[in-house]
């Protein structure tokens, strides 16, 4: 197990609460929620994430540019060619927890509950 996926008690007084709510209003947008998915696994190019989530090249950049300011997103440069990578496994299993809510939203017996 990652030292920094130990688990504690966080109370309501702390100082990451504000912050917290940034990085869900970052993740408040089903593009950001599909490149989030997208780079999972992998790193991607901008065109190539384009093509996944089904944006335009200039778009996917514009979410890409907020999520690497909320550190959500990092950067590897190669030649001219730009690839994006998660920061840490916290982004996918914020958004992974989010549509495993989602289910339980829309389904009285949610898939990854069976």
């Amino acid at each position: 197990m990652h030292a920094d996926t130990k688990i504690e008690r966080i109370q309501p007084d702390s100082d990451y609460v504000e912050i917290a709510v940034e990085v869900f209003r970052l993740l408040a947008d089903a593009t950001r929620i599909r490149i989030v998915l997208a780079l999972q696994d992998d790193e991607l190019s901008v065109n190539h994430l384009a093509d996944i989530v089904d944006r335009s090249p200039a778009s996917v950049s514009q979410h890409l540019a907020k999520l690497r300011w909320g550190k959500l997103v990092q950067v590897r440069k190669h030649g001219n060619r730009v690839f994006y990578r998660l920061t840490d496994e916290h982004a996918k299993r914020l958004v992974i927890e989010a549509i495993l809510q989602a289910e339980h939203t829309v389904d009285e017996s949610p898939a990854h509950h069976a």
